[in-house]
């Protein structure tokens, strides 16, 4: 017995060692398995739904049941916290650790594309798969609009067109503006942060649910001013 526990505290001083030398090891998500050291945790659902503190038996019997796996949250909270999550949650969780560690390993590359503000409508949309195809890989892009037959207006109305027929994915960092005296307009594209896809998600699932409201649209017939008002503030 002495020695099985001998070995079990030398692969205990084996791991922490290799975790010190190793940060990103702090940074992966994993199940524990059915090995859960503490009698008592606090239980967060596939969901998100804190279910409280549960004995680590009726853990590993939701676990069995429901064909879920357990990943450490706040290992070293009292009681530690756990949360259920299926295989498939948790490799998508680890997609996203990995594109916010590529993200953070090297400078940020720019690409660049130039076009005319004459592009016909079959070219223009070619040149939009190509640059979310960039902002996905968290790639800046440069775009550069020259003048063409259009007004300043009209390119910097194209830049930002180009910007929402990918809500959910691009912003600018530099707002579309004149160059080469007014012969050309310039903005610069980024893949939005986590905060600001939250935000937009947040909003367009609060347009959804006016639009389902019953109530809203009889509040519309009846005063017609609300409607102006929300296409005005579009």
């Amino acid at each position: 017995i002495n020695t099985v526990m001998c070995y079990k505290n030398l692969l205990d001083i084996i791991y922490y060692i290799m975790k010190k030398q190793d940060p990103r090891a702090r940074k992966t998500i994993g199940s524990v398995g059915r090995k859960i050291h503490h009698r008592i945790v606090q239980v967060i659902n596939e969901d998100g739904e804190n279910l409280g503190n549960m004995h680590r038996a009726d853990v590993i019997r939701m676990l069995d049941e429901r064909g879920l796996k357990l990943v450490p949250l706040r290992e070293n909270a009292d009681p530690p916290v756990y949360r259920l999550m299926s295989g498939k949650q948790i490799h998508q969780e680890q997609l996203k650790l990995r594109e916010k560690q590529k993200a953070k390993s090297g400078p940020t590359q720019i690409k660049e594309l130039t076009f005319s503000s004459d592009i016909a409508q079959h070219d223009l949309e070619t040149k939009v798969k190509q640059i979310q195809q960039w902002i996905e890989k968290r790639h800046h892009v440069r775009l550069t609009v020259r003048k063409g037959s259009a007004s300043v207006e009209k390119m910097e109305g194209l830049l930002e067109e180009i910007v929402q027929s990918m809500p959910d994915v691009a912003t600018f960092v530099t707002k579309p503006k004149a160059i080469k005296d007014g012969k050309a307009a310039m903005g610069i594209l980024r893949h939005l942060s986590e905060k600001e896809l939250n935000e937009y998600k947040k909003q367009l699932k609060q347009k959804e649910q006016e639009s389902e409201d019953p109530r809203q649209e009889a509040r519309d017939v009846v005063n017609p001013e609300n409607t102006q008002t929300k296409v005005l503030h579009q």
